[in-house]
């Protein structure tokens, strides 16, 4: 399936119009395993990036299809049919902030995909300025902050490890 033409996100991901509110959740018990005849992806969040002191909704696509979305070191799970599948993260609200891969799932297997965020550069500042007679005045100067993804396939070790460190995230569409 392809991706809706309301968008020029690339064609792994999903409509840009499409937003998540995410909810973390602590201590989740252990995803269950793929269905007879599926693969699982479990997509995992190591957010080293915030934007403007805020935490960044990340959203992840599979096929064209937004899937799902993660909010702070979180993950969460889904199944898929054996192929090849094309993957995509991207921070909501930023279409120059995106990550991409793909590859062939077999039927009974568990991967674990972390999409770790960086942000470069720094977010514009408040200053202060003072004027004759004691005036002051506020006002922001402009920064410069570009994200990068990367997505990093996990041994089952370090994703078991995540699942168990990390939170389950859950979310409504908006």
């Amino acid at each position: 399936m392809q991706a809706s033409a309301k968008t020029i996100l690339p064609d792994a991901c999903g409509d840009d119009s499409i937003k998540f509110d995410v909810n973390t959740e602590k201590n989740q018990p252990v995803p269950e395993p793929p269905p007879a005849g599926s693969a699982q992806i479990v997509f995992v969040e190591e957010q080293n990036a915030r934007t403007s002191f805020q935490m960044i909704t990340v959203r992840y696509g599979v096929d064209g299809n937004w899937v799902g979305a993660n909010y702070g070191n979180s993950y969460f799970v889904v199944n898929v049919t054996p192929g090849v599948h094309h993957l995509c993260v991207n921070a909501q609200g930023d279409k120059k902030a995106v990550g991409m891969t793909s590859f062939t799932a077999e039927a009974g297997q568990v991967y674990y995909y972390e999409a770790s965020t960086t942000v470069t550069g720094s977010p514009g500042r408040m200053v202060a300025t003072h004027g004759p007679n004691g005036a002051t005045s506020t006002g922001m100067v402009g920064g410069s902050v570009n994200k990068f993804f990367q997505f990093t396939l996990l041994s089952d070790d370090e994703g078991k490890y995540r699942i168990k460190a990390w939170k389950l995230a859950t979310w409504k569409t908006e």
